[in-house]
């Protein structure tokens, strides 16, 4: 239970709060086309050819990076930070409680979207059993594609198509704070007075703040 807060929004009339909010309506459409403007700059990407035999391990057992298409023309592959034996990434688990366990209007649009990480598929399934996830989460062994596509040992983002032959390409790629998309969480929170309530945030004087990544956790240890 949060304590209560010494600080509020000023009060207005309705009137002067009606202007004030049409007053950023202006900017939120501005933003809106602005994003519109991105995406379509991101769908005219050129795409980079994919070298290289990647395998990863599934409950099905051993895969290609081909088979996690599972017969769309298009694949998002999130690298989450799961080492083998490690604490899950309260982060990464954010994520997947917004998108983990129903992906079937990604897959309506031709697209698969499927998790990778190195820990073994044992571990992997105990945690989506706990946290309730059922999205394809898949080993990547050695880390060796999350060290071909940007993401190491943390998270990234990267985007895939294959053409009619089955040769894949790679046509995008995000990290750090460019996965947010996926994070409702967040997107709610930012439309709060208090926002995400986090330091690094242009918030005035008073609001109730903490340092960042602290206030996470698994969603079944709140």
């Amino acid at each position: 239970m949060s304590s209560q807060p010494t600080t509020f929004p000023r009060i207005a009339t309705q009137d002067d709060w009606e202007r004030a909010r049409e007053a950023l309506l202006v900017k939120e459409k501005a933003a809106t086309r602005a994003q519109d403007a991105l995406a379509a700059e991101r769908r005219r990407l050129p795409m980079v050819p994919v070298e290289g035999d990647y395998r990863f391990t599934g409950p099905e057992g051993e895969v290609s990076l081909l088979d996690l298409f599972q017969g769309r023309r298009q694949l998002i592959v999130y690298c989450a930070m799961l080492e083998p034996g490690a604490t899950p990434c309260q982060g990464c688990s954010m994520v997947m409680d917004n998108i983990g366990d129903n992906l079937v209007h990604v897959r309506a649009r031709d697209t698969t979207f499927v998790f990778t990480s190195p820990a073994p598929q044992a571990e992997i399934r105990a945690l989506q059993t706990r946290m309730g996830w059922d999205a394809p989460w898949y080993t990547d062994h050695d880390r060796r594609f999350a060290d071909a596509f940007g993401a190491g040992t943390c998270f990234a983002l990267n985007v895939f198509i294959r053409d009619d032959d089955q040769r894949l390409y790679r046509t995008y790629f995000t990290n750090n704070r460019g996965v947010e998309l996926f994070d409702t969480n967040f997107r709610l929170l930012d439309l709060t007075p208090y926002g995400r309530q986090e330091t690094w945030e242009d918030s005035p004087e008073g609001w109730p703040q903490t340092a960042p990544y602290e206030w996470w956790r698994m969603h079944d240890e709140y």
